[in-house]
């Protein structure tokens, strides 16, 4: 399984109607996510394993499921010196020097 980090906003303006929403509907987001609104960052955060982003995106209720952002996380290993994906990225920038 992969690991993703899920980002969740919400206004300010809506943070109240928020928390009473999942509350009564996803208690589960309340606990399973940690939330950055006493700090003026009205976003909710986790990391957790899913198949792919599709599937770690219904972590998030479907009220705020469509501004949602869904990131793959990769822990780099010191014993491996592959970096495939930044190796494609500088490839790809030379092709465009010539």
């Amino acid at each position: 399984m992969n690991r993703y980090l899920i980002i969740s906003n919400h206004t300010p303006e809506d943070c109240r109607k928020a928390f009473k929403y999942f509350r009564e509907h996803y208690p589960s987001f309340l606990t399973c996510f940690e939330w950055g609104c006493y700090d003026n960052d009205h976003h909710a955060y986790a990391i957790l394993e899913a198949e792919n982003h599709e599937i770690a995106k219904m972590a998030v209720p479907p009220l705020f499921r469509h501004k949602a952002q869904v990131i793959k996380l990769t822990k780099y290993d010191l014993n491996n010196t592959a970096d495939p994906v930044h190796e494609l990225i500088n490839k790809d920038k030379l092709k465009e020097s010539f």
